[in-house]
C-alpha cells in the first residue's frame, strides 16, 4: 500500500495521506513507511522515540517550537479529529511568518512532517483526539520554545465556533516577533544545514 507523500507550501513540511484496505471487517493502513517516505523526500527518517497525546475537546496546544538541534517530527491522529498547524518561525526563511493547517483525524489517515525548526500546533476537534508523534531523537524540554498560537501577527484560522482550552505555559507565550526580538527563534540556515528535505 503505497502513500501519497507532497510537500507543505513550507519548506520542510510534507504531508502523507496513506492508502488503507477496508472491507467489511474494518481496515488497515500503515501510519509511517521509511522506504516509501525517503525514496519520495529524500529524509531518511530514524525513529528514536514515539509519543501520544490525548486531548479534551477545545484544548488548543502549541505553537511548540523546536531548536536546531531537537527532533524531526512526524504526527498523525489515530483517534478523533484536530486542526494541526505548522507554523514557519525560522528566522530567514523565505516563509517566515507562514503557516498552514491541516485537518488530520482517524478517517483521512493523514500525517505531518516537520523539519527541526518548524513551530507546532494543533486543535481538538472531537470530544477526544490522539495524536501519535513519532521522533528523530528524544524530546528534550531544552530544545523546546514557544510561540503563541493566537498571536494576532500570525492570524492563524482557528475555529471560531470553539473557545480555546490552553496551558499557562502556551497562554503565556510570546508572540512571533516577540520571540525574534527575544532571539529565541530557531535559524532557517542552521536548520537547513544541519537538515535536508
Amino acid at each position: 500500500m503505497e502513500s501519497r507523500i507532497e510537500p507543505l507550501p513550507i519548506p520542510g513540511a510534507w504531508k502523507v495521506t496513506p492508502a488503507a484496505f477496508v472491507d467489511d471487517r474494518g481496515s488497515l493502513h500503515e501510519p509511517f513507511h521509511g522506504r516509501h517516505f525517503a525514496a519520495a523526500t529524500g529524509i531518511d527518517l530514524a525513529v528514536q522515540q514515539a509519543t501520544c497525546s490525548v486531548s479534551h475537546h477545545g484544548v488548543l496546544r502549541g505553537i511548540r517550537v523546536t531548536a536546531e538541534t531537537g527532533p524531526a517530527k512526524y504526527v498523525t491522529c489515530t483517534a478523533g479529529a484536530v486542526l494541526d498547524v505548522v507554523v514557519d518561525v525560522r528566522v530567514g526563511s523565505p516563509t517566515f511568518g507562514r503557516w498552514h493547517a491541516e485537518r488530520l483525524d482517524h478517517e483521512n489517515r493523514t500525517a505531518l512532517y516537520l523539519a527541526p525548526g518548524l513551530g507546532h500546533a494543533f486543535l481538538a476537534l472531537s470530544d477526544t483526539a490522539t495524536l501519535l508523534y513519532l521522533l528523530s531523537r528524544p524530546h528534550q524540554d531544552t530544545c523546546e520554545r514557544t510561540v503563541n498560537a493566537l498571536d494576532p501577527d500570525l492570524v492563524i484560522t482557528w475555529p471560531p465556533a470553539i473557545i480555546p482550552r490552553r496551558s499557562a505555559r502556551d497562554a503565556a507565550a510570546p508572540g512571533l516577533f516577540e520571540a525574534h526580538q527575544a532571539r529565541t527563534l530557531p535559524s532557517y540556515a542552521a536548520c537547513s544545514a544541519r537538515h535536508r528535505g
